[in-house]
C-alpha cells in the first residue's frame, strides 16, 4: 500500500471505531428520591408547575414521574425529559450535589413559589462571575438539591 492510501484506510478505521463507541446514547430522565414520593410529588407540582405523566408501584411506595406541563395531557405530550422521584428509606441522607438543574425566568418568582412549597433555599440566589447569570441553590422538603439558573434576559426585550 501506498501512503495515502495507508492514510485514508486508516482514517476510515478511526471514523468507525468513533462511530461505534458512542451510538445513540441520550438522557432518559433526572431522578431524585424521597421517603414520601406522593408528598414530593406535590412539592414538584406547586413550585414548578409540574405535572404527574407515570406512576410505577414498587415495594416500598410509589415511583412518580413528573414534567412541565398545564394539564396532565400538556405534560404527558412534554418531549422535554421527567423527574422521576423513587422511594427511599429516609429523608435523613445529606448529599451536597445538585442532581436536578433547572432553568428559570424569573429566580424571584420561583424562590418564592419554592418556599410557598415548602423548600428552601441555600443561601440567596447570586450572579455567577460577570457573565450576567444568577445561580440559587433549593433544597426540595426530601433534602434533594436543585440549582436553579437564570440567564440574563435577550437584548431588546
Amino acid at each position: 500500500m501506498n501512503r495515502i492510501t495507508k492514510i485514508v484506510v486508516a482514517a476510515c478505521v478511526a471514523l468507525l471505531v468513533g462511530r461505534t463507541g458512542h451510538a445513540d446514547v441520550t438522557l432518559n430522565s433526572v431522578r431524585v428520591a424521597a421517603a414520601d414520593t406522593v408528598a414530593l410529588a406535590r412539592f414538584y407540582q406547586s413550585a414548578f408547575g409540574m405535572q404527574e405523566v407515570n406512576r410505577i408501584e414498587v415495594p416500598g411506595g410509589a415511583e412518580i414521574f413528573v414534567n412541565f406541563g398545564a394539564t396532565v395531557d400538556a405534560a404527558k405530550v412534554n418531549k422535554g425529559l421527567p423527574i422521576v422521584i423513587m422511594h427511599r428509606d429516609s429523608d435523613a441522607v445529606k448529599d451536597p450535589i445538585a442532581h436536578v438543574i433547572l432553568n428559570v425566568t424569573d429566580m424571584n418568582a420561583t424562590v418564592a413559589a419554592i418556599k410557598a412549597a415548602g423548600g428552601s433555599m441555600d443561601g440567596e440566589p447570586r450572579p455567577f462571575r460577570n457573565t450576567g447569570v444568577v445561580i440559587g441553590i433549593a433544597v426540595d422538603p426530601a433534602g434533594n438539591r436543585i440549582e436553579l439558573i437564570q440567564r440574563p434576559a435577550a437584548a431588546g426585550r
